[in-house]
């Protein structure tokens, strides 16, 4: 079972009332699942909501935000928020809390922030899932560059397969809970044949 999931979101609620209801729907089910939510420590757009929707029904919520950023947005009571230097820390602090990652829809942050953990996990800095929830089909066009990547030979179909993708929170938490089951599962070794000598 996940402890912990980071989700990266946006500052924005964006232009669909889609992107607050999954936001909702998301940090909802994290908590209801008793697992601890991580995220970006805001309170505005997808990234309040999200925050929001965990707290209201008794989830645990740890929000990591640069000092920047802090001084520049209104917060709510949170378990935890965590004050770090930059983005840099932020990140590093995020991936050391959570045992996986989600994206929701957003912006450069949000697109930053996913293809760092993904590659991490690609060259072995950790072996946590990573998701992308692909609400409404805002993903299907990077899923089709992400296609078109494989094809010319610049991404590896093992990877894009790696990839957990879900049109639903249920759906996504389902996928992360899965493949991280299946990450902890011993690897049994076959036995050694002996040589007989002669």
């Amino acid at each position: 079972m996940l402890g912990s999931i980071c989700v990266f979101c946006g500052s924005s609620e964006g232009a669909s009332p889609l992107y607050g209801r999954i936001a909702a729907d998301l940090g909802t089910l994290i908590a209801r699942r008793g697992i601890t939510l991580v995220y970006g420590g805001g309170n505005v757009g997808t990234m309040g909501i999200l925050a929001e929707a965990a707290m209201k029904i008794g989830g645990k919520v740890i929000g990591i935000i640069p000092v920047r950023l802090y001084e520049m947005v209104e917060h709510m009571e949170l378990s935890e928020l965590l004050i770090v230097k930059d983005m840099h820390e932020r990140k590093a602090l995020m991936q050391e809390k959570a045992d996986a990652f989600i994206a929701l829809p957003g912006g450069i942050g949000t697109m930053e922030e996913l293809f760092e953990v993904w590659a991490w996990r690609y060259i072995g800095y950790h072996s946590k899932p990573v998701g992308l929830l692909n609400a409404g089909g805002f993903y299907d066009d990077l899923l089709k560059l992400l296609s078109r990547m494989t094809s010319e030979g610049f991404l590896k179909a093992s990877m894009l397969e790696d990839l957990c993708v879900a049109d639903s929170a249920n759906e996504m938490l389902d996928a992360m809970e899965k493949k991280a089951a299946e990450a902890a599962m011993p690897i049994l070794k076959k036995p050694e044949r002996r040589q007989n000598k002669a």
